[in-house]
């Protein structure tokens, strides 16, 4: 574990910028959080159902899922977490996790102390705001995700999930005339969506097939955007990005 550099905090005032605009000094305020950095290997938990947290962890780096795991060992995968998330920060109000965080890919990971927090909300209600903000942000993907599941065609909710990572990762700086680096394994989709992997390895086929989608291993672009984009029925308005422009 080490202490943070002022640019590892620079994924959390993109993030936040994405949903309000943000002075000079407040960015400056941000850089100035205090934080320890550590690396993860792939697979690795960040934080398990049941924990009484006393830090915020962000995302520098890597991929991460957000799940529930079921009695008998299944998975519910319920968002998947890119470089400026914050994925844990309700737990400045809610104390015991009812859900477990873990990395997916090899990331690096930031650990923001609650007090550090408080103190920033308390003293910088801008601040404050966009982070509220944020979660309110999450809550809507949430809410997307449950209508992907429970009334979208199979096709549709991988067509919707490629649509939402490639706009999140465009807008984060991660990704390239729709292309994009995805660590997700068909059984991690498969968990995610409510489907079987043999399931998702179909659809993977037919989007490749109706020339939609150029999808090998890690590397996914998208070939037809507006195809896309009404195979999964996507508009981006869930992810309210206004202030940064929706893609």
């Amino acid at each position: 574990m080490s202490s943070e550099t002022s640019s590892d905090l620079l994924p959390l005032i993109r993030r936040l910028e994405d949903v309000a605009p943000l002075t000079a000094d407040e960015k400056q305020v941000l850089l100035n959080l205090p934080m320890y950095v550590r690396e993860v290997g792939a697979g690795q938990d960040i934080i398990r159902e049941g924990d009484r947290p006393s830090q915020c962890c962000l995302l520098l780096n890597g991929f991460a899922q957000r799940f529930k795991l079921l009695g008998d060992g299944r998975r519910q995968i319920m968002s998947f977490h890119i470089a400026g998330d914050m994925p844990d920060l309700l737990s400045l109000h809610l104390k015991v996790m009812d859900h477990s965080l873990a990395t997916v890919s090899p990331s690096r990971l930031g650990f923001i102390a609650h007090q550090h927090l408080r103190r920033l909300i308390q003293q910088h209600p801008r601040i404050s705001d966009a982070l509220w903000r944020d979660t309110l942000v999450d809550a809507a993907v949430f809410r997307e995700w449950m209508v992907g599941i429970g009334r979208r065609s199979a096709y549709a909710r991988i067509a919707h999930l490629v649509c939402e990572l490639v706009t999140r990762m465009e807008i984060a700086g991660l990704a390239q005339d729709k292309s994009i680096n995805i660590p997700l394994t068909q059984g991690l989709i498969a968990d995610a969506l409510g489907l079987s992997t043999v399931h998702v390895n179909r659809i993977i086929q037919a989007l490749r097939a109706d020339k939609l989608v150029v999808w090998r291993g890690k590397g996914l672009t998208v070939t037809d955007w507006e195809g896309l984009k009404r195979a999964g029925e996507f508009d981006p308005g869930y992810l309210h990005l206004g202030y940064a422009g929706a893609a």
